[in-house]
């Protein structure tokens, strides 16, 4: 029987500062929705009738790892097919979205100064994708 149960999880680097992990997890999650539309809810509403933004309507887990494992986390997650998004350290210092993207084309996959990545698949291919990582605390 297959299992396809879908799953979002981001991996930050554990030696982060606070404020760059939210980053990070923002900018990764924005992401996923952009290349999945169907991973997101209704719009939410309050008994008063405010209406607020729809959100996610699958589990996103957020590990956290040192750098050699967030490579070998996207090397399994490429070989798995699953969608991906990456952070380089390097758009850190940029102020917009051309710049960043040129870090990444700039860089060879293994050449990528990884502080984050965000996958999205099938709950069993994340899951092997990102076996051995921990939960970030």
């Amino acid at each position: 029987m297959t299992d396809e149960r879908m799953k979002i999880a981001v991996v930050v680097r554990d030696d982060l500062e606070v404020w760059q992990k939210l980053n990070v997890v923002a900018f990764l999650a924005s992401g996923i929705a952009a290349a999945h539309p169907e991973t997101i809810g209704a719009p939410y509403a309050d008994a008063d009738g405010r209406s607020y933004t729809p959100i996610f309507g699958l589990p996103v887990l957020i590990y956290g790892a040192e750098g050699e494992k967030l490579g070998r986390a996207l090397s399994r997650s490429n070989e798995r097919g699953l969608t991906a998004g990456v952070y380089d350290r390097g758009m850190f210092t940029t102020g917009n979205d051309v710049d960043n993207r040129a870090v990444v084309s700039g860089k060879a996959t293994a050449d990528l100064d990884l502080v984050g990545i965000a996958v999205h698949g099938s709950a069993r291919d994340v899951d092997k994708a990102l076996k051995g990582l921990k939960f970030h605390p």
